[in-house]
């Protein structure tokens, strides 16, 4: 299994990506108005030690204090899987955890490292960064197979 771990998830949301995955999976033209006055026309300042910016646009992100945010996160990733052949990943808001199932090391190694490339192509092609500091992998297995291939490497 891998954790993955996505860098500032919400905050990095492509505005002009969502409005065409939106627009994919067939939100109306006067929902998609209302989903780009939404998310398109937001602002933001900064203040520090007491001094506030000026107000810039925001052009990407999610508002993550709304119902709504978690909502489109999970339809801008929705799309993840058709990126994997080998691999289940499961969602829930911004947590994806993809499993492999292989007989042999050599195999797992292969089909986690064929997978991550598929995945990194996604993730770049959806303007997202993997959080390596917090993506993890993990094996598991009954006792008896974890011991026979315990002397065994794995570079992933």
């Amino acid at each position: 299994m891998i954790f993955i771990d996505l860098k500032k998830a919400f905050d990095t949301i492509d505005h002009t990506i969502l409005i065409r995955k939106l627009r994919k999976y067939g939100v109306d033209s006067s929902s998609l108005k209302l989903f780009e006055s939404y998310l398109c026309h937001r602002n933001q300042k900064c203040s520090t030690n007491g001094h506030l910016s000026n107000t810039a646009p925001l052009s990407c992100g999610v508002p993550r204090s709304s119902n709504l945010g978690p909502l489109l996160f999970l339809v801008y990733i929705n799309d993840l899987p058709n990126c994997l052949t080998s691999a289940s990943p499961r969602k829930f808001a911004d947590d994806t955890k993809i499993t492999f199932a292989a007989s042999t090391l050599i195999d797992l190694e292969n089909a986690v490292n064929l997978e991550l490339r598929k995945l990194q192509r996604w993730l770049i092609t959806n303007r997202l960064s993997l959080n390596i500091a917090k993506t993890e992998f993990i094996a598991t297995g009954s006792n008896q197979r974890i011991h026979a291939l315990s002397n065994n490497q794995i570079d992933i």
